[in-house]
């Protein structure tokens, strides 16, 4: 469940939409495969592999946060700055990383790992990812029932809550309060 609620992918379809409206197409199967890849990797070898590039956690966690920022500000003033190719694997990146397999997402991995059995955590993920893809295939029957005002609306709003996310994890990251 904890992993469920840091994903967070009933919370990402307006994001998702507003990235499909602009790159054409998404592959539900690729993204989910994508992330899913990220997050047993980080599993298996995260802490090694970062500590390799002299990388810890927060510094991940505060690269996420930028990312994530600038796709809010994409969002809510509607200028682009990620390029979205169609058909190509540009999509992979905001989706698969960091929407799905996030700073949030792979941090709670390794948290996890320290409390419960690897083989619990993989099933877990699994199931999420499962969960995701399932998602992920819906999202023609989403923009169906929200409509162009709709999604103009849920655009708008989630890119507040983006930033909102991305100031979040940014500060709790390096230590600065925000009151």
């Amino acid at each position: 469940m904890v992993l469920f609620a840091i994903i967070d992918i009933l919370g990402s379809i307006p994001i998702i939409l507003d990235i499909k409206q602009k790159a054409g197409k998404i592959s539900p199967f690729k993204i989910t495969v994508v992330a899913l890849a990220i997050m047993l990797g980080f599993l298996y070898i995260g802490e090694p592999l970062l500590n390799i590039f002299g990388v810890d956690i927060s510094s991940f966690a505060i690269a996420g946060s930028v990312v994530i920022f600038l796709l809010g500000i994409e969002m809510v003033l509607g200028i682009p700055l990620f390029k979205h190719e169609v058909g190509g694997s540009a999509y992979i990146v905001p989706i698969a990383f960091p929407l799905i397999a996030g700073a949030g997402s792979i941090t709670t991995l390794l948290s996890l790992k320290a409390e419960y059995d690897t083989l619990n955590i993989l099933i877990a993920l699994i199931l999420n990812m499962a969960f995701v893809y399932f998602v992920l295939r819906l999202t023609n029957w989403f923009e169906k029932i929200l409509g162009i005002g709709g999604l103009l609306i849920l655009r708008k709003f989630f890119g507040i809550i983006l930033l909102a996310i991305a100031i979040r994890l940014f500060t709790s990251n390096t230590g600065l309060l925000v009151k």
